[in-house]
Formats: structure tokens, C-alpha cells, sequence
């Protein structure tokens, strides 16, 4: 046997050793570094927590702990793991106590828990969380913005041209291309028959509005929706609305200049009204065939579920392009109203779950009026089917 081989095989041995905890060490054979031993005793803290009495009780215990798995396991380790602790062991004081959630590993999941602890959480923790959730925002910002913005203008620069432009308005590549048939050899040149320019845009070519279930299955939709919120409201040929609701609706536009603002905005859990929110929603559209809206639910509708189908039916009836999102994250589709989908699906109205990543190219899509359910084909993403 090699001794990369050997290597090779004490590494599978020594990972078994850590999953299946101390119990396994002398059927495994194989003795851990002390390294790896505060390693296993952080593992068996949570995941043998019954056995070995979990955390205990005392905030030091808790930070020693945070402590110990930054520093033996990567961040996206670090963040399950905090994730399992306030399942598992319903690890409030990890967030009521500023101490230690500023030694915890800050992501989307640990955002939606302050969001839904923001009213019980004391002062003297409040500001050290929304530190938390602005170094979560910032972060997410700096990586989804420029795809949105780039994607969403390249759609409204399409849909802003116009074919009588003014000089300093042309599309230089576009009018060339549509003129290579008018080529003359002689002078080496193309005649523009046809211009195409961008034209000089409205003051919003297109309304947007977000309209975001607070239930507590959406607390990472609610918390992506409202950054990519406030990245529309900042291009001028998009106005924006984001509207947040339970059985209550709450306009949370005027936040949009500060997503922080805008989540703390939010009251994640509670009962849902569907219908309510759309029927508020559609008193904010002007323009219905210039209007997108984007329904962020699971479709567990508590009101009225006829009310619900007539506000849609009404929706598409004047003209607006109505998207549901069962889920605006990376954790998939989550339990939804299939019956409430499946009609939704059968009037044209698409129902799927979106990435983060891929609401850029959904809403180039929807601004191009191309078919979503072709275009989330095409993406692989999985859509409700009519029955």
C-alpha cells in the first residue's frame, strides 16, 4: 500500500471518527490530535447534544463554542452549524445577547432569525443586529447588483427604442446590422434606410412591483426581495414598489433607499391574505401593461380564495404581467398551494422557484414580454402545470 494511499486512507478515517463521535474511536482504531479533539467536542455539543448536555446554560459556554467553530471549519460550515444550534437546541441567547452574535457567522438565515426576533430583541442588542444584517445586505449587494442592473437596462434600452431617432440617440450596431442589405461596394458604405435608436426614455418605461409573503416558510425570500427591491427603485426607468404582507399589508417603498431599513420594515410569520395584498397592490398601477408584478408566496392563501382568483382574473384582464415566485432563494421550492398554483398556471400566470442568481435574467425576461414558462424551461427550473 502506497503511502499516499495510507494517507489518502487515514483521512477517511479520521472524518468517519469526527461524524460518528467518540463513541466509534476504538472500533475506528484511530486516536485524534488535540486539534481535532476541540474539533469532535464542538461537533458533540450540537449533534450529541442530548447525551452531552448541549451548550449549557452560560453565555461564555456559547461563545467559547461560536469561538471554536470559526476556527476549526469554513464559513459555509460555520453558518449550518449555527443554523442547527437554533433548531436544535432553540439557541435564542445566540442572538439576544450582543457579545455573541457579533462572534457569529453572519448570512442570509441568521438575517431572517434577527427579522423575526427584531421586537423581543433588547436595545442593547438591536444595534449590534442591525450591523449583522448591513453586513449581510452589503455583501449581497455587492454581488447581485451589477447582474441586475445590467441585465434589467439592456431590456429597457429595447424597449426604449424607437425607429425615427434623433442623431445623438442612434443604436449604431443595431441600425447597422438592420441596414447591411443596403451595402453599397461602390462606397464602401451602408445606407441607414432604417435607424434604430434608444430614444429618449419615459421617466419609468416599466413598474415593478414586489409583492412579498411575510410568513415565516418566505424569511429568506423576504430578505432577498427586499435587496433586489431597493437595486430597482435606483434605475430611473423603473418605478418600484415593494409591498410586504400577512393579513395586514404594509408599503414598504418608501424604505427602498435603505434595504436595512426596509427589512427591519418586515414582521416575519403570522397569517396570510393574498388577496388583500393584490387588491392593495392593484391601486398602485397606473399603466397595467406596463406593469410587472411579482408575487413572492407559497400560496397558502387564509383569506378569501375566490377573492384571490377574481383580484388575478382582474390583474390579467387590464393587461398586467403577473409572476408568482414559490421561493426567492437558494433553498428551493418550498411547500406551496399546489390547487391555488396549478389554477394560477392554467390563466398564464407562471409559478416557480428563482434563485438569487437568476432574477436578474427573469427580469430581463419579463421586461422583453418573452415567455416565462419557455424561458424557466430553458433555465431548468421546474413550473407548476396546469391540471
Amino acid at each position: 500500500m502506497s503511502e499516499g494511499y495510507s494517507s489518502s486512507a487515514e483521512e477517511r478515517l479520521r472524518r468517519w471518527r469526527l461524524v460518528l463521535g467518540d463513541h466509534a474511536e476504538a472500533e475506528i482504531g484511530l486516536s485524534l490530535t488535540e486539534d481535532d479533539q476541540r474539533m469532535d467536542a464542538a461537533l458533540d455539543a450540537l449533534y450529541d447534544s442530548d447525551r452531552q448536555g448541549g451548550l449549557g446554560s452560560s453565555a461564555p459556554s456559547v461563545a467559547r463554542w461560536l469561538g471554536d467553530i470559526r476556527s476549526y471549519f469554513p464559513s459555509s460550515v460555520v453558518q449550518i452549524m449555527q443554523r442547527d444550534a437554533l433548531e436544535r437546541l432553540n439557541l435564542r441567547q445566540m442572538l439576544l445577547e450582543p457579545e455573541l452574535l457579533a462572534a457569529v457567522e453572519p448570512d442570509v438565515h441568521l438575517v431572517a432569525n434577527l427579522l423575526a426576533l427584531k421586537n423581543v430583541l433588547p436595545d442593547r442588542t438591536l444595534e449590534t443586529a442591525r450591523m449583522v444584517v448591513r453586513t449581510v445586505v452589503d455583501e449581497l449587494q455587492r454581488k447581485l447588483t451589477n447582474p441586475l442592473r445590467q441585465a434589467v437596462t439592456g431590456s429597457l434600452h429595447r424597449a426604449g427604442r424607437n425607429r425615427r431617432p434623433r442623431l445623438h440617440e442612434i443604436d449604431w450596431p443595431r441600425t447597422i446590422r438592420a441596414n447591411l442589405k443596403h451595402y453599397q461596394p461602390q462606397y464602401r458604405t451602408v445606407i441607414p434606410e432604417t435607424r434604430i435608436g434608444f430614444g429618449r426614455q419615459r421617466a419609468a418605461l416599466r413598474t415593478t412591483i414586489l409583492c412579498i409573503d411575510q410568513s415565516g416558510s418566505m424569511a429568506s425570500s423576504v430578505v432577498y426581495a427586499g435587496i433586489f427591491g431597493a437595486v430597482l427603485a435606483s434605475m430611473p426607468a423603473l418605478k418600484t414598489h415593494v409591498v410586504a404582507f400577512d393579513t395586514a399589508v404594509v408599503d414598504l417603498t418608501e424604505h427602498l433607499h435603505d434595504p436595512v431599513e426596509l427589512l427591519f420594515g418586515t414582521q416575519l410569520g403570522g397569517g396570510t391574505d393574498i388577496a388583500r395584498a393584490l387588491t392593495y397592490c392593484q391601486g398602485l398601477i397606473r399603466q397595467p401593461q406596463e406593469t410587472i408584478l411579482i408575487l413572492i408566496s407559497d400560496l397558502y392563501e387564509g383569506g378569501n380564495r375566490n377573492e384571490l382568483f377574481q383580484r388575478v382574473t382582474s390583474l390579467l384582464g387590464a393587461g398586467v404581467q403577473v409572476v408568482v415566485l414559490l421561493a426567492l432563494s437558494d433553498s428551493g421550492a418550498p411547500s406551496f398551494d399546489r390547487t391555488i398554483a396549478a389554477t394560477l398556471a392554467g390563466w398564464g400566470v407562471p409559478s416557480f422557484a428563482c434563485t438569487p442568481e437568476r432574477f436578474a435574467d427573469l427580469m430581463a425576461a419579463a421586461i422583453d414580454r418573452r415567455d416565462l414558462g419557455q424561458w424557466a424551461a430553458a433555465e431548468g427550473i421546474v413550473t407548476v402545470r396546469s391540471e
